[in-house]
């Protein structure tokens, strides 16, 4: 199998053999997933899709990859426009090898990630695997959007999610083809009712941190261990351009987001007390 080339801007918004794009869905929760079968569902509507996706729940493994033991990939549906397969590795994992192994020549004109079972706005996106996905496509330049409802249920209702991930993608698909190389959002919808939510706010991260709470126990061969859980401490509850602001006020959340973690800021100040 070829490797994958990274496109130009020019070959976004290719069309498949169907005359149709191509689509790439991955998500952290699970090829199971409640959130990645309805997303799946929706992709078809856009174009043709091929799906990788862990075989069981990697939550919270943000960027991970592996690298001391091998991967395995299974095909769960083959058919004309639809490829979904299962693969033991992260969500990274299946990005790469989607990309590298299992599409061969062709180049996809979007990556979705998602519909994840639970938040991924302010902080927590750095910790996500569904925005991991996203920005590791978003590196091979590809335009990619994770979703993420802010309700954790296996069972959640996606009804809002698909509604306004419908609408978001058709606006993705038809932004002109310089915008989109290496265009990463990350999309939150609200755990309310179609009808309450207001619209899309496209705005910035929150500030704030997660601190955690441990529970400490002893199982029955007397070692100790540790339960995690934690909360979210948000530092501007009024700021209106924020990804919390919008949830908490029933909008759909966008934030543009890149992996270029300079502090710009400081170069020059560090400049003067280092070095060039």
């Amino acid at each position: 199998m070829g490797k994958f080339v990274f496109p130009n801007t020019k070959d976004l918004n290719r069309m498949t053999a169907s005359g149709r794009p191509l689509i790439f869905v991955t998500n952290d929760d699970g090829v199971q997933a409640a959130g990645i079968a309805a997303l799946i569902k929706l992709a078809t509507e856009f174009g043709d899709v091929v799906a990788v996706a862990p075989n069981e729940s990697y939550s919270g493994m943000s960027h991970s990859i592996t690298m001391h033991r091998p991967l395995f990939v299974s095909a769960v549906t083959c058919e004309p426009g639809l490829e979904v397969y299962s693969c033991t590795g992260t969500p990274v994992d299946c990005v790469k090898i989607g990309f590298d192994e299992i599409f061969k020549d062709r180049i996809p004109d979007l990556v979705l990630s998602g519909i994840n079972h639970g938040s991924n706005a302010n902080i927590s996106v750095i910790y996500s695997g569904t925005m991991g996905a996203a920005t590791e496509a978003a590196l091979y330049g590809i335009p990619s959007i994770g979703f993420s409802l802010t309700d954790h249920s296996p069972a959640a209702d996606f009804t809002a999610s698909v509604h306004y991930a419908r609408e978001i993608i058709a606006q993705v698909l038809a932004m002109p083809a310089e915008r989109l190389a290496g265009l990463c959002l990350n999309v939150n919808i609200p755990d309310i009712p179609l009808a309450e939510i207001k619209g899309i706010k496209v705005c910035r991260q929150t500030k704030g941190n997660w601190r955690e709470d441990f529970v400490h126990r002893t199982d029955p061969h007397n070692r100790d261990y540790y339960w995690m859980s934690g909360k979210f401490y948000n530092f501007e509850h009024e700021a209106e351009d924020s990804d919390e602001w919008a949830l908490t006020h029933g909008y759909v959340a966008v934030v543009p987001v890149q992996m270029d973690l300079t502090d710009y800021s400081r170069i020059e100040t560090l400049r003067e007390h280092i070095g060039r």
